[in-house]
């Protein structure tokens, strides 16, 4: 990683757009505590996560704080377990827990109809018997349940299929709007970013090369990756947002 920076304000939604190897996942791994950065500091809520959070109790507040919604849904999920046992996961990790496991049943109920899911259709299932859209619709419904400040997204919507990918997006933005839930969006796809963004940060080989807007990014790119970025939009979709 090369000097990345960049801020990520309250309610807001910003897109790491770049290609594989670019160095978007790395950069989420480290927001998220999976990976140690080498230098630098990351910051929030006024502490430096990896020197300030020490003890148990300030990094559980940290992960319900953040969370992630990972890129391939099938992998997010024990195949031994109910798929609703993470969501279980979730209600245990609450700081104002449900009083008894019927209030917390309902929550649960509560969460997955906030995502589109009648909790017949999935409670008891396992992975191998619901779609990766279901996979990633309780994903989101286990950020409900959390209320997060921020989510980091890497690439939530490439491995599910098209009719799907609408919902996901809807559902994300829904959070912010409802929650002020702030989204760091991860994604290959500069189309899907400047719909979904408030800011866009172009990365390639580790270091953010364009950053701005994203009327500024896709209308009026500098850097050369970005403008073949840019090309790579596919025509209609340009056509449908004048560009």
């Amino acid at each position: 990683m090369k000097n990345v920076s960049f801020e990520v304000k309250e309610g807001e939604i910003v897109s790491l757009v770049g290609e594989s190897g670019s160095g978007k996942t790395t950069t989420a791994k480290m927001i998220l505590r999976l990976i140690h950065p080498t230098g630098g500091r990351i910051i929030f809520e006024g502490k430096d996560i990896w020197k300030e959070l020490k003890d148990h109790e300030s990094i559980k507040e940290f992960r319900r704080k953040v969370h992630a919604i990972f890129q391939d849904p099938f992998a997010s999920y024990n195949p031994f377990y109910p798929v609703e046992r993470t969501l279980w996961q979730a209600v245990n990790l609450l700081e104002k827990k449900p009083s008894n496991k019927k209030e917390a049943l309902e929550l649960i109920k509560e969460s997955l109809v906030r995502v589109g899911i009648d909790p017949k259709d999935i409670l008891g299932k396992y992975p191998h018997q619901i779609s990766g859209g279901q996979k990633q619709r309780i994903m989101i419904a286990r950020c409900w349940i959390l209320r997060p400040l921020l989510i980091v997204a890497d690439e939530p919507t490439s491995m599910i299929d098209a009719s799907s990918r609408g919902g996901i997006i809807q559902l994300l933005e829904e959070l912010r709007e409802e929650q002020g839930t702030s989204i760091i969006f991860i994604t290959h796809d500069l189309g899907l970013a400047y719909y979904v963004s408030d800011n866009i940060f172009v990365m390639k080989d580790g270091e953010i090369v364009e950053r701005g807007h994203p009327d500024k990014v896709v209308l009026e790119p500098t850097h050369e990756y970005s403008k073949v970025l840019v090309e790579s939009i596919p025509k209609l979709y340009r056509k449908l947002e004048g560009l």
